[in-house]
C-alpha cells in the first residue's frame, strides 16, 4: 500500500510539474502595448450555432483574405481543440479608433453567394482571437417575412460591416466584442453575382477591470443560462440523497445484523449455519470468472480515477482555466499516458493475489480496454472530419505524435507497473477456507437480478448529479464556460461516495439471498451510472440541436451586442427587434 501511494504521489507531482512548466497562462508583461502598437488578431473558425463541434476553417467561406495566408504555430493542445488560427486583414492597433474602414472589395460569384446563403441558413458564426481574447460574430441574418409587397418567403442577408468595441486599462487590453451591424447588410437571397465592400469600425473605451480579471465575464455568459443557485440546489439535492441513503443502509444493516448476532448469542449453531450471508461463506472469496478481464477493468478504472483527481488538482492550481486553449485536451493525453503505470500495477497486483501466472494478460487488457476503442473511434471521426474539411480533423503530424506516444511512453510505463505489481504482490488471505466446488445459486426474483439492480444503482447516483451534469454538458455543446471546478469536484466526490454506498448495499442484499457471484455484479452496479450519463448526453445533444434556434435568449459571449450598451456612433439607426432578441446579458 505504501508503494502504491508513493507511485501515485510521484505521478501526480511529475504531471503537475510538466504541465505547469508548459502551461499557457497569460503573463501581463507579454500583453502591454503603447498607443498605436499592433495587437495580434487571428481568425480561427466558422460553424453552425446549433452544433459547436462542427467547425470549419474561417476562409472556407469567401471572406476577405490576406495574401499570403500565414497559419499561426499552435501547441499540441490547440490542434486537438480544433483551433486553426490564421492572420487577417483587420488592423486593430492599440487605442486607435476607426470608423467604417474599408477591409476589401469583392465581387462574389453565384457559387460564393450560395455558400454564404447556406451559412446564413445554418446560423453560422465566426470566431477570432484578439490578444488571446476570444470574440464571436454572426455571418448574416434571416428575415422570415419580407416587408416588400408582393414578395413572399424568407430573405437572407450577409453582414458587411463589423464593429469592434474594445476596453482597455492602462496599456493592456481587457475586453473585446464584435458587433455584426444589421444596418449594413447585402441581400444574398437570389443566385446572382454581387459586389460587396466589407468595412469595419473600432471603438476604444477605458475600463476599470484589472488584467487578471479579464476572463471573468466569460463565466457569466451562456447560451444555456444556469445560475449559481442551481449549483447549490444540485449540491443540496446530492447531500440529501446521501443522507437518506446512509440512513436506509444503516437501518438495513443494523436490523439484519442484529438478528444474525442474536441467533449467534442463543448458541443455536445449526440455525446459525442457515443464515443467508453466512451460508455461502465458503464461496464468496472464490476468484471471479474471467479474472484477467476483471483485473483489467480495475486497473483502467483506477487509472481514470487518478487522472480525474490530477485534472482537478491542476484546475485548483490555476493551470487549467477558461480559454487556456487546448490545455485540457493536452493534459488528458499526457496524464493518461503517464498514469498507465497505475493501470499496470493495479491489474497485475490484484491478479497475482489469486494466480501466480497470467498477470501479463491482465496488463495487456488494461492497456487496450479503454485506449483501443478510443483510438478506433477517434480514427473514424478523423476520417469523417477530413472528408468534411472540418477543423476537428487532426493533421498527420499530430496523429503521428499520438501514435508514437503509445509504444514509446505508455506501453513501457504500463509494463513497468505490471512488473512492479507482480514482484510486490501480497497474498490474498481469506478469513475462511474456500470450498472446492461452488454452491448452486438459488433462483432469484426478477428484481434481484443484475439488470434491475444496475437500473436502481445507476438511477440513484444519476439523480444526485443530473443538474451539475447538465452544466457540464452545456460547457461542451452549449457554449457555457465551465469555471466552477470546486462545485464540480464536490459533485464528483459525492458521486464516488454514492456509488460506493449503493454497491455495498446491493452486494449485501445479494449475499443475503445466497447469491455468491458478487464480483462482477458489484462492478456493473457501480458503473451503471455511466449508462445513464451516456443516455442523458445523447438526449441533451439532440434536444439542444432541435431547440437552440427558437429557445435561446442569449448568444455566444460577445457575438451580438446591443447598441444601447455601447456608445452608438453617428449614422447608426435604432436597434432592430432582431438585435434586441439576441442581445446577451453580462
Amino acid at each position: 500500500m505504501c508503494k502504491t501511494s508513493e507511485i501515485i504521489a510521484l505521478t501526480v507531482f511529475l504531471s503537475a510539474l510538466s504541465l505547469i512548466v508548459h502551461s499557457a497562462t497569460a503573463n501581463p508583461n507579454n500583453h502591454r502595448y503603447n498607443v498605436g502598437d499592433p495587437v495580434p488578431l487571428f481568425v480561427n473558425k466558422v460553424g453552425p450555432l446549433n452544433n459547436p463541434s462542427e467547425t470549419y476553417y474561417y476562409y472556407d467561406l469567401p471572406f476577405c483574405r490576406p495574401d499570403p495566408l500565414v497559419l499561426k504555430k499552435e501547441s499540441f493542445g490547440e490542434v486537438l481543440n480544433g483551433d486553426r488560427l490564421t492572420n487577417a486583414l483587420y488592423e486593430l492597433k492599440f487605442r486607435q479608433d476607426k470608423t467604417r474602414e474599408t477591409l476589401c472589395q469583392k465581387k462574389f460569384k453565384v457559387a460564393e453567394v450560395a455558400r454564404f446563403r447556406g451559412a446564413v441558413i445554418d446560423d453560422f458564426y465566426f470566431q477570432m482571437y484578439y490578444d488571446d481574447l476570444p470574440l464571436w460574430g454572426f455571418v448574416g441574418k434571416v428575415e422570415q417575412e419580407s416587408g416588400i409587397l408582393g414578395e413572399k418567403g424568407p430573405k437572407y442577408y450577409l453582414f458587411k460591416h463589423v464593429q469592434f468595441d474594445v476596453l482597455y486599462n492602462g496599456d493592456q487590453v481587457i475586453e473585446i466584442r464584435a458587433f455584426s451591424d444589421p444596418n449594413y447588410v447585402v441581400d444574398i437571397t437570389e443566385d446572382v453575382e454581387i459586389d460587396v465592400t466589407f468595412t469595419y469600425s473600432v471603438i476604444w473605451n477605458e475600463s476599470s477591470t484589472k488584467f487578471k480579471d479579464r476572463m471573468g465575464k466569460y463565466s457569466r455568459a451562456s447560451l444555456v443560462p444556469i445560475r449559481q443557485q442551481i449549483h447549490w440546489f444540485s449540491f443540496i439535492n446530492s447531500v440529501v440523497i446521501i443522507v437518506l441513503l446512509m440512513g436506509l443502509l444503516t437501518l438495513l444493516f443494523m436490523r439484519r445484523l442484529k438478528n444474525d448476532m442474536k441467533k449467534c448469542a442463543d448458541g443455536d449453531e445449526e440455525e446459525d449455519k442457515e443464515v443467508g450471508w453466512k451460508y455461502i461463506h465458503g464461496d464468496v472469496f472464490r476468484p471471479p470468472p474471467n479474472l484477467s478481464l476483471f483485473c483489467a477493468v480495475l486497473g483502467t478504472g483506477t487509472q481514470l480515477l487518478t487522472l480525474v483527481f490530477i485534472l482537478f488538482g491542476l484546475a485548483f492550481l490555476g493551470v487549467l482555466y477558461p480559454y487556456n486553449r487546448g490545455a485540457l485536451l493536452a493534459s488528458l493525453v499526457w496524464i493518461y499516458t503517464i498514469t498507465s503505470v497505475i493501470a499496470g500495477y493495479t491489474a497485475s497486483s490484484f491478479h497475482s493475489q489469486f494466480a501466480e501466472s497470467g498477470w501479463e494478460w491482465s496488463v495487456r487488457l488494461a492497456g487496450l480496454l479503454y485506449l483501443g476503442p478510443l483510438l478506433v473511434t477517434g480514427l473514424i471521426l478523423n476520417i469523417v472530419a477530413t472528408g468534411l474539411r472540418a477543423t476537428a480533423a487532426l493533421p498527420f503530424g499530430t496523429i503521428t505524435v499520438i501514435l508514437l506516444v503509445c509504444p514509446c511512453v505508455a506501453i513501457p510505463l504500463l509494463a513497468f507497473g505490471g512488473v512492479f505489481g507482480y514482484r510486490h504482490r501480497s497474498e490474498f488471505e481469506a478469513p475462511c477456507a474456500t470450498k472446492r466446488y461452488p454452491r448452486e445459486i438459488p433462483p432469484l426474483a426478477w428484481y434481484r437480478k443484475t439488470p434491475c439492480q444496475m437500473f436502481i444503482a445507476g438511477l440513484l447516483s444519476f439523480s444526485a448529479i443530473v443538474l451539475e451534469l447538465h452544466h457540464l454538458y452545456a460547457s461542451m455543446w452549449g457554449y457555457k464556460i465551465c469555471t466552477l471546478p470546486g462545485i464540480l469536484f464536490i459533485t464528483f466526490v459525492i458521486l464516488v461516495i454514492l456509488t460506493a454506498m449503493i454497491s455495498v448495499g446491493l452486494t449485501y442484499i445479494q449475499l443475503s439471498v445466497e447469491d455468491h457471484a458478487w464480483w462482477w455484479r458489484s462492478v456493473l452496479c457501480g458503473g451503471s451510472t455511466a449508462i445513464f450519463m451516456f443516455g442523458y448526453c445523447i438526449y441533451f445533444y439532440a434536444s439542444f440541436k432541435l431547440s437552440v434556434a427558437s429557445n435561446f435568449l442569449g448568444v455566444i459571449p460577445g457575438a451580438v451586442v446591443s447598441l444601447s450598451y455601447y456608445i452608438r456612433p453617428k449614422g447608426l439607426g435604432m436597434m432592430s427587434d432582431w438585435q434586441r432578441h439576441f442581445s446577451p446579458e453580462f
